[in-house]
């Protein structure tokens, strides 16, 4: 945001809550730095946002906007000096072989090329470990597609999602903080409208839910001001706390054959 060739009033407004960047999350404390979904975007949000630092990323599906940043983690990996985990299910990371090949051909050319220790998620029903932190998959429909929603103690981001299964839904109990998918107000074939992911939220009673992956059909000051209580619309540089239990005792991850 803004639509290239749009000049309608969102995509041509003043206010810095209506140009939008893809959808990312820093989740970081003083000693972790896990970036979920890295897209074409990350320098810019990385930069603006002052991250030093980069212990791993996870990805919650394959799709350009969710990917297509990590070859600029280069310096992170230089500065780490080790491979930066990537990690994300069988065909998110077979995707990320194949769109960076030259990251793993093996060929030295004298140039440094990012170093990505893909690392598969290989049940969906069990938690894994991250730098240290917890993450419980949330699995969503997304089209045809199963995307990786996350929950990190009290909290959950759940992106590019048209439908939550029964299953997730019983997982997000007792939420304090749920950002998902809201695309538009009108229906989408592959993602949720407003009205479908506040259905969800009224399921789920999180302490407040944000809306993210937002089109030009909303202009933040007015459709804010127009959502329930304790709903908001997510805006770029959006700050919050990560309550509940952090530990990764018990998970793990295994080494992706993508």
């Amino acid at each position: 945001m803004p639509f290239l060739g749009c000049e309608c009033p969102v995509c041509t407004s003043p206010d810095p809550r209506n140009r939008r960047l893809r959808s990312s999350v820093w989740l970081h404390d003083d000693e972790r730095s896990i970036i979920l979904d890295c897209g074409p975007d990350f320098r810019a949000q990385a930069l603006r946002a002052g991250i030093m630092r980069v212990d791993a990323v996870v990805l919650t599906h394959e799709h350009f906007d969710h990917i297509f940043g990590l070859d600029d983690l280069r310096l992170y990996i230089l500065r780490a000096k080790r491979p930066m985990p990537i990690l994300g299910d069988a065909v998110t990371l077979a995707c990320v072989r194949r769109v960076f090949a030259y990251a793993f051909d093996g060929v030295d050319n004298g140039s440094f090329k990012p170093r990505l220790d893909l690392q598969l998620v290989p049940d969906f029903d069990q938690a894994v470990e991250v730098a240290g932190v917890r993450l419980e998959p949330l699995p969503v429909e997304h089209g045809d597609l199963t995307v990786l929603g996350l929950r990190v103690g009290d909290f959950a981001y759940v992106p590019d999602c048209k439908r939550v299964p029964e299953a997730t839904l019983a997982r997000m109990a007792g939420l304090d903080t749920l950002v998902i998918d809201g695309l538009r107000h009108t229906p989408h074939n592959t993602h949720m409208g407003r009205d479908e992911a506040l259905a969800v939220i009224e399921q789920v009673r999180p302490r407040q839910a944000w809306l993210t992956h937002l089109t030009h059909e909303y202009d933040h000051e007015r459709d804010d001001a127009l959502l329930p209580a304790g709903v908001r619309l997510a805006y770029d540089g959006l700050a919050l706390p990560v309550t509940g239990n952090w530990s990764s005792a018990s998970a793990n991850c295994a080494p992706s054959e993508a």
